[in-house]
């Protein structure tokens, strides 16, 4: 049982303990130095990362606002162009009313223009007829009273007459 690995003899442990001494100041000279500056490095990317994804977070805060905020615009626009073509179609409609009432009254006072001037020709046609009509009649009345020369003497006489004093 004189293995030297199990029980070391004080050179072995006099040697281990310089390497091993040489391997710390090797790794704290070298090797610890670029270990906490890769730690270092590795923190400020994590804390980097944590902010950019804070900023992130707040812009799309922000731009959830500005979109509703656009959304309450476009509404209120599309409110407003709405009202504004009811307006519009309101007002043609009632333009549309009161032309056609202006025509429908012009219309009317021209038939009512066309009903006097037939109601006016047709009264005058009526007098030219009886007018017409009368002197026919006067026509054959006479004839018939002038028949005879003696009664037509008289008659003449009379009208000159009356045609004296008038």
């Amino acid at each position: 049982m004189n293995n030297p690995l199990i029980n070391p003899g004080l050179g072995v442990i006099v040697w281990m303990l310089v390497a091993f001494g040489i391997l710390v100041f090797i790794l704290l000279k070298w090797g610890w130095p670029v270990v906490l500056k890769a730690l270092k490095n590795r923190e400020e990317a994590i804390s980097e990362s944590l902010k950019a994804a804070e900023r992130a977070h707040e812009e799309m805060k922000n731009l959830q606002a500005g979109n509703e905020e656009l959304l309450k615009e476009a509404k209120a626009q599309r409110d407003e162009i709405l009202r504004h073509a009811r307006l519009t179609s309101d007002q043609i409609i009632e333009d549309a009313r009161t032309k056609a009432t202006l025509e429908a009254d012009r219309i009317v006072e021209s038939a009512r223009e066309n009903i006097n001037y037939e109601k006016l020709k047709a009264m005058h046609d009526l007098k030219n007829q009886m007018a017409n009509l009368s002197i026919e009649i006067a026509e054959k009345l006479l004839k018939a009273e002038l028949s005879d020369k003696e009664k037509a003497n008289e008659f003449v006489a009379k009208e000159i007459e009356k045609a004296h004093l008038n």
